[in-house]
């Protein structure tokens, strides 16, 4: 078997799923507490099997008979977990015993599951056969007893499930003991273009705002389940695909509320993950809702996207349900309450019909592309030269500033470093006219722009 085998963990709510996820992938990526419910979302993450790897899928809490609300829609997202698995580990609570529930689950795995096998979890301190006895009664085989939390039995239980379906280890090519020949060099792998390079997109805003609808819309499957609920995503979840033949990875993230109102430990928790989504991304896309209006929280997530540095993209959902005469009221609402992002390109999106997310995808590239651009120092140095002519720094007293030359200090967002002398009496006017005036120059649309001085004497001066 050539492809990476696929294993799926399904079970009912509560029972160390994502704690086992977490595990196997050697990662804190799932959010984890001792409540029921917390995993909704199918979870993606790579496990390493001796020499080879496999795909790990986390779901939420398995309801067989729910018929709708948000337990019939995690039961979809495991269902298709199912579908996508070469195994399945059907993962039980040693503690709980054996439930009804469960029992419900096995009957539906037993028909839909390539390969099943049964873990009874939470098992540490316990004599494992004793606690693994009744799980018999399911049919399933024999039952093996692990500990998610303290790493009992995980290693074997990832050996055992995949026997006969990892692929075979790449035989080892030995080096020849002669020189190749000259300019044979098959052994380099050239460097990723920017065209090439996945870019990492963080979907971000308040709850409900349609970010889950986004991305299902771009994926062209319900991946994420988009409920007509606030709190719906919990967790961060990261979907890799391409689109035109670029790669991308898309995040998922739960909707951030105003401090004051959020009080939950496991919205905390969320909160925390939206933060780290946004840290850890290149691109920010921050979703506004039309029928809510521009609100102060819009304003404090786009300072934590401004703070973190990441280029940016604004959309405006539910573009489509705003009645016509609102439309020019919003527009100029965002303008006044959001005057700071004036730098992002602004579309007005459906994310459940698609409208305007092809421009917005592109203008993502737009973005990218620009905090990561490479300024050369002599075209800074004569961007700076040309913008001191325009207009010269105010003096303070009797000293006025001087702008010697500049270069690139970092990407991601560019950072432009000045050297002169006196410049830390340059204000903070001039900073930003500085700001306007490379980002016109050097065509950086979407990204922020960070400015440093740095007073000294110019190490060039005699070169």
């Amino acid at each position: 078997m050539n492809r990476i085998p696929v294993v799926a963990l399904v079970g009912r709510p509560n029972v160390g799923k994502s704690t086992l996820f977490n595990r196997m992938t050697a990662s804190r990526a799932a959010l984890v507490a001792d409540r029921p419910g917390l995993t909704r979302d199918r979870h993606y993450g790579r496990a390493r099997v001796g020499e080879s790897h496999c795909i790990v899928i986390d779901t939420g809490g398995f309801e067989p008979v729910a018929k709708g609300g948000i337990e019939y829609q995690m039961a979809r997202q495991a269902r298709q977990a199912v579908l996508e698995a070469d195994v399945v580990l059907f993962i039980v609570d040693g503690r709980q015993g054996l439930t009804g529930h469960d029992k419900d689950i096995a009957a539906e795995l037993r028909r839909s599951a390539r390969k099943l096998m049964v873990v009874v979890n939470k098992t540490e301190g316990m004599l494992r056969d004793t606690v693994s006895a009744e799980f018999h009664e399911l049919g399933l085989g024999s039952p093996m007893a692990v500990s998610a939390a303290h790493g009992d039995g995980v290693r074997e239980l990832l050996e055992l499930s995949l026997e006969g379906l990892l692929p075979e280890p790449a035989p080892r090519v030995e080096a020849p003991d002669f020189p190749p020949p000259k300019g044979a060099t098959p052994e380099e792998i050239p460097a990723a273009t920017p065209a090439q390079r996945r870019i990492r997109v963080a979907v971000v805003g308040r709850p409900n705002a349609g970010k889950s609808t986004l991305i299902n819309t771009l994926l062209g499957e319900e991946r994420l389940i988009a409920f007509d609920q606030p709190g719906t995503t919990r967790d961060a979840v990261a979907i890799d695909f391409e689109r035109g033949g670029r790669p991308y990875t898309m995040i998922d993230t739960a909707g951030v509320r105003r401090r004051g109102k959020v009080t939950d430990m496991v919205e905390k928790f969320s909160v925390v993950k939206t933060l780290q989504a946004i840290e850890d991304c290149n691109v920010c896309v921050l979703m506004l809702d039309a029928l809510e209006g521009v609100a102060e929280q819009d304003a404090n997530i786009a300072g934590y996207i401004l703070e973190a540095g990441r280029a940016l993209v604004v959309v405006v959902n539910k573009w489509d349900m705003l009645p016509g005469p609102q439309r020019e009221r919003l527009k100029s609402e965002f303008d006044r309450k959001l005057h700071f992002l004036r730098f992002a390109r602004l579309h007005m999106i459906s994310a459940k019909t698609g409208l305007g997310v092809g421009a917005m995808m592109r203008s993502v590239d737009e973005a990218y592309s620009a905090a990561m651009r490479k300024l050369a120092t002599p075209k800074l140095t004569r961007a700076l030269q040309e913008a001191v002519e325009r207009q010269q720094p105010p003096r303070r007293g009797p000293i006025r500033p001087k702008l010697r030359y500049a270069h690139q200090g970092g990407q991601n967002p560019p950072i432009v470093v000045i050297h002169g002398s006196a410049l830390d009496n340059v204000p903070e006017t001039y900073r930003r006219y500085l700001e306007t005036w490379f980002r016109e120059q050097f065509s950086l649309s979407g990204t922020p722009l960070r400015i440093e001085f740095r007073s000294g004497p110019n190490p060039y001066a005699d070169s």
